[in-house]
């Protein structure tokens, strides 16, 4: 599934490597690159490359209304291993700040030491997707957390086939990020929120990119010496390889498609 997929990876700028390094362990990824010379680490499942750390100590932090990083999910194999890791939460004392139905998937919500939004989630099978007019139908609902427990079995950390399942971005407008996603990438529209999120895809998935004007519409540039979001990375056949600047200045990476 990881070398179809089109998200590859996430970067994120980081004031406190060491701190976030112990997050992100104890949350269930691993080391799987690490390259101290140049403040580089590089977390993952297996041996698959999820989440790259670059240390910037003296980055400032993101202030509000401001473009960027809204989370990045995490997409577990399935519903077991979703119970399996908020058991683990439970018990280790790691905070969740939100759990939702979206009828297409169930998700848990963190926030790493650094406030960079996570997403940690499970699909249901596309059969079991309601649908509309060819459109996967979404709605937030609330998690049934027990159902999720009684699956539940001993975490070992994030498994073999967990990937990067879609980003979601704070954009300044909603309008022309969701034109420069579909006219650079191929992206299709998925749905349309009140003018407030767009959530766009490539063969019909419910999402591999969210945009919301949630920090406000006309949010400002994300710039380079901000803490959170460095780039993500994606890759398909149809795509040519090169690094592009969205239209709030986040870098998205065009990789070879393996």
């Amino acid at each position: 599934m990881s070398q179809s997929w089109p998200l590859q990876r996430v970067g994120l700028r980081i004031r406190d490597l060491e701190a976030s390094i112990a997050y992100y362990k104890l949350l269930g990824l691993r080391i799987v690159r690490n390259e101290p010379d140049k403040g580089i680490v590089g977390l993952g499942a297996g041996e698959q490359e999820l989440l790259t750390l670059r240390h910037v100590p003296d980055a400032r932090p993101r202030s509000r209304h401001t473009a960027g990083l809204y989370h990045f999910a995490i997409l577990l194999p399935g519903e077991q291993e979703l119970g399996s890791f908020l058991r683990h939460c439970m018990d280790a004392g790691v905070r969740i700040d939100g759990a939702s139905d979206h009828l297409v998937s169930q998700a848990l919500y963190l926030n790493d030491p650094e406030n960079n939004g996570i997403e940690v989630y499970a699909d249901r099978p596309r059969t079991q997707w309601p649908w509309n007019n060819g459109t996967p139908v979404m709605d937030t609902l609330p998690l049934k957390t027990q159902e999720l427990l009684a699956q539940a079995e001993r975490f070992q950390g994030f498994p073999e086939g967990t990937i990067l399942g879609h980003m979601h971005l704070n954009v300044s407008k909603l309008d022309q990020s969701i034109a420069f996603y579909q006219k650079t990438f191929g992206l299709e529209l998925m749905l349309n929120l009140y003018q407030q999120a767009g959530f766009v895809s490539w063969d019909n998935y419910h999402h591999h990119l969210g945009l919301n004007t949630w920090t406000g519409p006309n949010a400002s540039r994300h710039e380079a010496d901000v803490s959170g979001l460095d780039f993500f990375e994606i890759a398909r056949e149809d795509l040519q390889p090169g690094t592009f600047l969205d239209p709030d200045g986040v870098t998205v990476i065009v990789s070879e498609s393996v």
